[in-house]
């Protein structure tokens, strides 16, 4: 489901490698570099009758869903595949989990209040009809939360092709705080490689796995890291802790320039600015123009956020190749011939950060 784009277009390409008969199911609007023994249906997911005469008659060994982002895009496919597929594997985010100091597991608690944002709560319902299913009627069915993704193709240009360009241009990296906590991100490649390891493995069903990279590291090394791979000296300026705090809190504000790439895919029109998702939202944009590069929900701007893949090194095998490095750098590669590298961006935000630093 999905497969022109990004994840799905990764996944594609490494299910063709690995001998597998592919076809891909989306609305056929996005040219897209896909092998020419790819199979095509053509569906709007969004529309179920549309959905269930592209479906009709058909059965799977494996269904990998990269495109469903609210639950009912999860209620139709239970309601046309069961009985008609080996196995479904579907793709959430890191974005569903509680906040915690050290590696976050499959077992911890997930955010279901006000400090999580729409993206992430549906993300977590769609997975809930999922499991229901599974202890129910033993739908064959696996979740993969992935956290930050890097690789060719992204469709996220405010994340690390942002940083890229403010590294060639000279512009001042806002790092939060002393720049000593954690991120983790991982590699498209390797998550595809994770989800075709995984496919019809019964140990999986009913099962949420992690997937990302090898380790976290540190927000001054992952600067350091985008100017070794652009071949320029990094600028970089702190946030201090007292205003990183007021502005993760929002005792101070700041106007949100406009992003230069998509954000939720098919998300719901904002919400109240009074409201705590709205500080969440903005919380979001405060990433994108710092190198905080996390999803918006309450892994709060001081703590590291990084998740354990050890339940799937267990049960498939899998583990991931890429460096943050390496990652970086194929991404660079790709990013310089794009059309992506010629996008202007809003540095409106940083400006304002940098005046309120003094």
């Amino acid at each position: 489901m999905g497969g022109t784009q990004f994840n799905g277009l990764a996944l594609v390409h490494e299910l063709v490698a690995q001998g597998h008969d592919v076809s891909v199911c989306n609305r056929g609007r996005t040219e897209s570099d896909i092998p020419d023994s790819v199979h095509r249906l053509v569906a709007d997911r969004t529309d179920h009758d549309q959905l269930r005469r592209a479906l009709a008659g058909t059965n799977w060994d494996c269904v990998h869903d990269l495109s469903a982002y609210h639950p009912e895009d999860v209620e139709i496919m239970l309601e046309i595949l069961p009985g008609h597929v080996g196995h479904y594997i579907f793709a959430s985010s890191t974005v569903t989990y509680r906040s915690k100091n050290g590696p976050i597991t499959e077992a911890d608690p997930d955010e279901r209040g006000e400090t999580q944002i729409e993206y992430g709560l549906h993300k977590l319902l769609c997975e809930d009809l999922l499991f229901a299913a599974h202890a129910e009627t033993g739908f064959p069915a696996s979740t993969v939360p992935f956290s930050m993704v890097l690789g060719p193709h992204n469709a996220m240009t405010d994340r690390e092709q942002r940083m890229f360009r403010r590294v060639l241009d000279g512009r001042p990296i806002l790092v939060p705080g002393d720049g000593s906590t954690l991120l983790q991100v991982g590699d498209v490649t390797d998550q595809a490689r994770a989800m075709e390891q995984m496919m019809g493995k019964e140990v999986t069903f009913g099962r949420r796995y992690n997937v990302t990279g090898a380790a976290g590291i540190s927000r001054n090394d992952y600067v350091a890291m985008i100017g070794r791979v652009v071949g320029r000296e990094p600028v970089v300026e702190a946030v201090p802790d007292s205003l990183m705090e007021a502005l993760w809190t929002g005792r101070e504000s700041v106007t949100i320039g406009a992003p230069s790439g998509a954000l939720d895919t098919r998300s719901s029109t904002p919400p109240d600015p009074t409201s705590p998702r709205a500080i969440l939202r903005t919380r979001f944009m405060l990433c994108l123009n710092m190198v905080q590069q996390l999803a918006p929900n309450v892994h709060w701007w001081n703590q590291d956020t990084v998740f354990s893949t050890d339940r799937l090194r267990a049960d498939v095998g899998w583990a991931p190749e890429q460096t943050t490095e390496s990652m970086l750098a194929r991404t660079y590669e790709w990013w310089q011939g794009s059309e992506n590298a010629t996008l202007e961006y809003d540095w409106s935000t940083e400006e304002q950060i940098r005046s309120l630093i003094g």
